[in-house]
């Protein structure tokens, strides 16, 4: 006796790799059933054939090389105020989080789109400048390489700190170019981000900053290797003298023992 199966479910067992008469897949019938989203952390989209709009949709991907980049300078430096300062803007993530889900304001219709997400404030907005105020502040602040009176050092500080608004502006107007926000919903996420920046920075100097000493001579601070590098003007520059001196010295070491 031979059962032939349905030409529904026949379709469903060869996309599946089966022969006809195998009997049901497991699974099939519930993918009737289940709707399928996409991941939409990365999910942007531009007018086709659109050059401006394939830009600013690559430029609007910068919080998350943002967010990558502070785990991994956690990760290998582990430097207290790089910790500090992706958890104030992990803070301001959450902060709009909230601020979202009370507003509950739309985002802009689009046809192609039926956004299930709200709008208010922009968190892309919100975080860009969040971190380029907080990194104004800090260049100016906190970052002493030497000189500070030199015109070349001034001069690369207020390069840094355009180049961090100038991002943080286009990533705000590409939000409102591929109508993923309005302009009230990034210029409210970027007084936001700016406001929350200022307060967390003055949180950092004047309250935590002072601590970072104690923190660091804890047990657990050295199992972790946590360092604070505050009082050292230039990083880069006192790691690549001491990595040269130790190089040196272990260098004289070897040549001593084999020469005995």
């Amino acid at each position: 006796m031979f059962i032939t199966l349905p030409l529904r479910e026949n379709r469903q067992h060869n996309m599946a790799g089966g022969r006809p008469g195998d009997g049901p897949v497991p699974g099939d019938f519930d993918n009737e059933i289940r709707s399928w989203v996409p991941l939409s952390l990365t999910h942007v989209e531009y007018p086709a054939g659109d050059w401006l709009g394939k830009t600013l949709a690559y430029i609007s991907l910068s919080p998350l090389v943002i967010l990558v980049s502070f785990g991994t300078l956690v990760i290998f430096r582990r430097d207290l105020h790089t910790i500090t300062f992706l958890c104030g803007t992990l803070l301001s993530e959450a902060i709009n989080f909230v601020l979202k889900h009370v507003i509950k304001e739309a985002r802009p219709y689009k046809a192609r789109d039926n956004f299930t997400e709200f709008g208010m404030p922009s968190s892309h907005s919100q975080l860009m400048w969040f971190v380029a105020t907080y990194l104004a502040f800090f260049v100016i602040v906190r970052l002493h390489h030497g000189n500070s009176s030199c015109p070349w050092e001034n001069l690369w500080k207020c390069t840094v700190i355009i180049c961090w608004f100038l991002l943080a502006g286009t990533v705000s107007y590409s939000r409102v170019y591929l109508e993923y926000h309005t302009w009230a919903q990034v210029c409210w996420g970027a007084l936001i981000g700016s406001l929350l920046a200022c307060l967390w920075f003055c949180i950092t100097q004047f309250i935590l900053t002072p601590l970072y000493p104690r923190i660091v001579s804890w047990h657990l601070s050295e199992l972790l290797m946590l360092r604070d590098t505050t009082l050292i003007p230039n990083v880069m520059w006192f790691e690549y003298t001491s990595y040269r001196a130790e190089s040196r010295t272990r260098q004289r070491k070897l040549v001593s023992m084999k020469s005995q």
